[in-house]
């Protein structure tokens, strides 16, 4: 009788871990699907969201009366915020579609109301032609688009979540996070170029209306993207076992309970954050052309480069989250900006008069690193936050009064103070005490989620 070989066993321990290997690189290439269709998606929502803020001073020529550039300009940025003003209601009427439909659903359906809106921007008529019906029109459309990006963030970062492993949340929402910002520096790039090649009189009087029009080709190609991928794991498993909630909206806020999460989520996380994101960005973009008269084309791409500079410290903050927990980088994000806009702004303002390129890029980017600081983990916090049946309606809810109220009014805000007071720097006071109190509310009553199971929820 021949003894057994000892090789047998090895050989079937090889095996085993080759097909464990095989699993893991399946998971993995699974994985990156779905980040890179959920991410492709959302750039081009955000971008589409964007465009319009970062041609607010040529829209405003276009659609009120000439006369007064300043009131103008002003309405323009108004109409800009009408926008991210209806975005809790996007949340919740979206957030409502996913938790009962599923999120990959809720998240197609906002990429085509996002789309449509956008490229009939760019056909509208213009105040000179229509009269006031053009900023009718201008309002009405920004309004659908925030109803769109209002169900759109949510569903792609739960989306993510959903598949990630439990170790690596922070990370991988992160590359939703980064969509914000890389649709930001599109609408960007997309300006830049065509002011370049069209040459600037024509682009302020009709090639303005190009970067809308971009949308309809890019939505059509996300959409192919997205209508591919499965619906996430955890609604699946719910669906199977008959727990998709009926009434989300009341289970997340019919109680006391409920509206006490919303609360420490929206001054504890999302309202900081918000301010963070919009000063960092868009504020930044709107003080140095209104407040330092530095010319558009630098003043768009000091924000280029400092954005394109900036946006993989999302990731680094996302990922580090998964270490050290949420809470600590977003009450620090919160508080050192609160303690550092006025000596950033006031850098600022010295390197403008003449302009110093370099100055100004890493004024910018400093403030990157603390939207990355704020923005890189609070996708992960917020899905970790709230049970999944209820989780669409319940995370999507905060983040959009935030980023949509607190957030979206700053430009506004800080340009109306500064044009009343006569002091460039007093658009900061709103930005400052926001972030200030989310950082203090923060350090007493967040807790840290990353331990969390989504399958179940806080």
């Amino acid at each position: 009788m021949e003894p057994i070989s000892a090789a047998a066993p090895a050989t079937a321990s090889a095996a085993r871990s080759a097909r464990a290997d095989t699993a893991a690189a399946d998971e993995r290439r699974k994985l990156r699907t779905v980040i890179t269709a959920s991410s492709a998606g959302t750039v081009i929502e955000w971008y589409d969201f964007f465009v319009f803020g970062t041609l607010a001073t040529i829209l405003a020529t276009h659609f009120y009366p000439k006369g007064n550039e300043t009131a103008a300009f002003l309405n323009t940025l108004a109409t800009h915020g009408a926008g991210f003003a209806v975005r809790p209601l996007g949340a919740v009427v979206f957030g409502r579609i996913g938790d009962m439909v599923g999120r990959k659903y809720a998240f197609l359906v906002t990429l085509l109301i996002m789309g449509g809106a956008t490229a009939a921007i760019g056909i509208l008529p213009t105040y000179e032609q229509a009269g006031l019906l053009a900023p009718v029109l201008l309002v009405v459309l920004r309004l659908v688009q925030g109803l769109a990006i209002g169900g759109e963030y949510g569903g792609a970062a739960i989306y993510v979540a959903e598949h990630a492993p439990k170790g690596r949340r922070g990370y991988w929402t992160s590359f939703i996070q980064t969509t914000a910002t890389l649709g930001l520096v599109l609408a960007l790039i997309v300006n830049l170029s065509m002011r370049t090649l069209l040459g600037e009189t024509a682009f302020a009087e009709w090639g303005w209306r190009l970067p809308f029009l971009l949308s309809a080709v890019l939505v059509v190609l996300s959409y192919v993207i997205r209508r591919k991928m499965s619906e996430s794991p955890v609604f699946q498993e719910m669906k199977a076992a008959g727990k998709v909630s009926q009434m989300p909206v009341r289970e997340a806020f019919g109680s006391w309970e409920g509206w006490k999460r919303f609360l420490v989520s929206l001054f504890g996380t999302t309202a900081g954050q918000a301010v963070v994101f919009y000063t960092g960005q868009f504020y930044a973009l709107f003080f140095l052309q209104k407040v330092l008269n530095v010319p558009l084309q630098t003043s768009y791409l000091v924000i280029a480069i400092a954005l394109a500079l900036g946006t993989p410290f999302i990731l680094v903050f996302g990922g580090l989250s998964d270490r050290i927990g949420r809470k600590q980088l977003l009450v620090g994000g919160n508080l050192l900006a609160a303690l550092c806009y006025y000596p950033i702004f006031k850098a600022m303002a010295a390197a403008a008069d003449p302009v110093n390129v370099p100055v100004l890029v890493a004024c910018v980017f400093a403030m990157m690193l603390f939207v990355a600081m704020t923005y890189g983990p609070i996708a992960a916090y917020l899905v970790e936050s709230y049970p999944a049946r209820i989780r669409y309606t319940a995370m999507s809810l905060p983040y959009h009064v935030g980023n949509g109220w607190f957030g979206g009014w700053l430009p506004l805000i800080a340009v109306w103070a500064t044009q009343t007071t006569g002091n460039r720097f007093a658009g900061l006071i709103y930005p400052i005490v926001v972030a200030a109190v989310s950082a203090i509310v923060g350090l007493l009553l967040l807790k840290d989620t990353r331990h969390v199971e989504l399958a179940d929820g806080a």
